[in-house]
């Protein structure tokens, strides 16, 4: 498989898209069109997000053509040369391509090769579930299964902040939260502006910040760039 899993589309101050597009570039040299799934969009219309995307990728020469204008959804993802899932709310994300049946349909075409690519929730719904997702539920998909194309759970966007005098759970109680009722399942706390790449079955982590790691039975730890990440896998 070739993944590049990236938690965020914008840092702050910056223009969309703009940190992780000469990775982007870069893992889709050979790509001259992507099939963008845009259904993480909520107060924005599927065209809009095409569009968006669109204008940052016309700088690196792709051609982003949405699902939304298919007839046969499945068939668009068979065809594809590559793929491209956006995020925004990961639940309107899983529920469209559920019932679209795009969940299989990717995993069975990321297996034999096409590259993929997303961010935010377009990472997350790589996972078995979309279980460590941050967004609120604003809609119900038929299950919180994903495609699985890889065996761990990303929270994207992880934190380590505890704002003063908010008296709620951090990001990291709520993972220890999930590890507790899932104790087989890796998690990985990806920061902002930073990315996972699988490519010939070795796992990369990208960016200048490291990476928190939670399994049941073991304290969190950081692994940073260039860290071996083969247990996960």
């Amino acid at each position: 498989m070739d993944l590049l899993l990236i938690s965020n589309s914008t840092n702050a101050g910056e223009a969309y898209l703009q940190y992780p597009i000469k990775n982007i570039a870069s893992f889709l040299k050979d790509v001259k069109e992507v099939v963008f799934v845009p259904y993480a969009a909520v107060t924005f219309s599927y065209a809009e997000y095409e569009a968006k995307v669109q204008a940052r990728f016309n700088e690196i020469g792709v051609k982003v053509r949405s699902i939304h204008r298919a007839k046969d959804p499945k068939k668009m993802i068979r065809e594809a040369e590559a793929i491209c899932v956006g995020g925004g709310n990961t639940f309107a994300l899983a529920k469209k391509m559920q019932e679209q049946g795009l969940m299989q349909a990717i995993r069975r075409k990321v297996a034999a090769g096409t590259p993929y690519v997303g961010w935010s929730a377009g990472s997350n719904v790589t996972c078995p579930t979309i279980c460590t997702t941050n967004d609120m539920p604003i809609v119900e998909p038929a299950s919180f299964k994903a495609i699985g194309a890889i065996k761990f759970q990303i929270n994207p966007h992880y934190l380590d902040a505890n704002p003063e005098g908010h008296a709620g759970e951090t990001r990291e109680q709520r993972i220890l939260e999930y590890i507790e009722a899932n104790p087989r399942r890796w998690v990985v706390g990806l920061r902002e502006g930073c990315m996972l790449h699988l490519h010939d079955g070795k796992l990369e982590l990208i960016g200048s910040r490291p990476m928190r790691i939670f399994k049941k039975g073991i304290e969190p730890y950081e692994v940073k760039a260039g860290d071996d990440l083969s247990f996960l896998l």
